[in-house]
């Protein structure tokens, strides 16, 4: 199945590499959800592929304090949401972040009418209407207040062929915090793939 899926992938990212070259792709097109999925894929493995962009930009890998993010230190600042600056980047799996410099994800999600999946709140006021415990005790267990919400920009779906399979793609715009991260609101944009079987099934 892995050879299969790496076979779909690798077809789809053929068709685009004419439409799309990664050393043209701007990093704040990607965090601005302004690429489709192939040519997020292609831009995504130049990084540190045989093109090297990350080398070619200036960019200065740092050490993250999350193994699950690769973070890049600009060689100037870059403005994303409308007015927030930043030098430094991230990526996901199947994302790119702008590390932004606001402690309240939802200074940021408000703008981009973003709501919190996560949030901390009902459990809160369910614990104060209780009684057991004062509004000021139930917050207190909540020292980190999780925020994590999206909000799909595309969102297309092509059916398998007779013989074949098909694919379902996926661009969202990503606002959220981590523990690893106190202080940061990490802004940018999902690009998702699966692939389909025929009867519309994701394997």
């Amino acid at each position: 199945m892995l050879i299969l899926y790496a076979l779909m992938l690798a077809a789809m990212l053929q068709q685009t590499a004419a439409e799309t070259d990664p050393a043209d792709v701007s990093e704040i097109d990607a965090v601005s959800c302004r690429l489709d999925v192939p040519g997020y894929m292609r831009f995504a493995m130049a990084i540190d592929g045989e093109e090297q962009l990350a080398r070619t930009r200036g960019w200065k890998k740092i050490a993250s304090p999350n193994s699950f993010i690769a973070e890049y230190d600009l060689p100037k600042p870059i403005t994303v949401a409308g007015s927030y600056s930043t030098r430094r980047i991230a990526f996901t799996g199947d994302a790119i972040l702008a590390v932004l410099d606001v402690a309240d994800p939802a200074i940021v999600a408000r703008a981009e009418k973003i709501d919190n999946s996560m949030s901390a709140q009902p459990m809160i006021d369910a614990m104060a209407a209780s009684g057991k415990v004062t509004r000021a005790q139930a917050e207190a267990e909540f020292p980190f207040r999780k925020f994590l919400g999206e909000r799909i920009m595309t969102d297309v779906t092509e059916p398998a062929g007779k013989d074949g399979y098909g694919s379902h793609m996926v661009v969202a715009r990503t606002i959220s915090n981590v523990t690893t991260h106190p202080g940061k609101t990490l802004y940018g944009c999902a690009y998702r793939f699966d692939m389909l079987d025929k009867d519309g099934t994701s394997l």
